[in-house]
């Protein structure tokens, strides 16, 4: 029963994400603003709302180590799975941006999180506050870089012409299923960690995790088997940042985030291992093929992947 919650949650995140999504960029769009500032933040922040709410959810049952390994498995996914698996199928090239811009921002937020963890195991409020404050300022200057270099938004333009009452109920339905889905999924991963005797930090770095990264896992292997652009590089460094600096910091506003004795491995280990795959995509960059994540690049990102799960749950033993 449990393993049953915790997959009707996910699939209600998924669905509910996908609802808010298109009911945040209709919304802005009727409301005339830019389609580049409604690329930039209202589909970021849209897209990130499955972590926020399971990570919400998490710290105000008093589960803290779902609350943030959700976000440090979700971006060792977006890396290593996401990514790996969709250069395995379409190579993946990497742009200015991601050494002037997009790299830099991803490493600082995640040595800043480490940071913030290491002196004392928690999250307070003026320290959500720090990582909220953080990401509106990146995304100041993200506004400005993408002035300067206007690009094609992905928004749909289509979504302009839904009707009001559509929106609403978009809305309406999304909020619904992510709130169920995020009380549904917690219950579950929660249920499963105490029927196994392992701490909820193991599960919410790898079935959690993984369930909240689906949505981009899924669209970028449509699209790279359809030959279309698939998820850029760009995007998913975005999500990782988000994910820091606005699920956990307005998490931590709401509730405070406190890691329990059972839940250091996620700064002893997991941390790490976002670290280390977030740095490692520096150096591969520069190895043949240049300034690509080519398809052996992929495959070296899938197996640290499952290095990383496996060694999660080879810990128990």
């Amino acid at each position: 029963m449990s393993l049953f919650y915790l997959l009707i949650g996910l699939v209600l995140l998924v669905i509910g994400g996908e609802f808010l999504v298109r009911s945040s960029v209709g919304l802005s769009l009727k409301l005339r603003l830019s389609r580049m500032i409604i690329g930039l933040t209202v589909v970021s922040f849209a897209t990130s709302a499955p972590e926020l709410i399971v990570s919400i959810q998490s710290a105000l049952d008093g589960f803290s180590g779902l609350a943030i390994g959700n976000v440090i498995g979700s971006n060792i996914a977006n890396i290593a799975l996401v990514l790996g698996a969709t250069a395995l199928i379409a190579p993946l090239a990497i742009d200015k941006d991601f050494f002037k811009f997009n790299w830099p921002w991803m490493m600082a937020f995640s040595i800043l999180l480490y940071i913030l963890l290491l002196s004392d195991n928690n999250l307070v409020r003026w320290e959500g506050g720090i990582l909220l404050g953080s990401i509106i300022v990146f995304l100041i200057l993200l506004i400005r870089r993408a002035r300067k270099n206007p690009e094609a938004s992905n928004v749909e333009e289509e979504l302009q012409e839904t009707k009001w009452w559509k929106i609403f109920m978009f809305l309406a339905l999304g909020g619904l299923a992510l709130w169920q889905g995020s009380e549904l999924l917690v219950k579950g991963a929660v249920d499963i960690a105490a029927s196994l005797g392992i701490p909820e930090s193991i599960i919410a770095v790898s079935m959690v995790a993984l369930g909240t990264s689906v949505p981009e896992l899924a669209a970028s292997i449509i699209a790279a088997l359809k030959k279309e652009k698939a998820i850029s590089l760009g995007n998913l460094i975005g999500s990782n940042i988000f994910n820091i600096g606005s699920v956990l910091g307005i998490t931590a506003l709401i509730q405070p985030i406190q890691i329990q004795p059972e839940g250091m491995g996620l700064l002893n280990n997991d941390i790490f291992w976002m670290l280390g795959i977030s740095f490692a995509l520096l150096p591969l960059a520069f190895l043949p093929k240049v300034y690509h994540i080519s398809r052996y690049k992929g495959i070296l990102f899938l197996a640290a992947y499952l290095l990383f799960i496996y060694l999660a749950f080879s810990t128990l033993s």
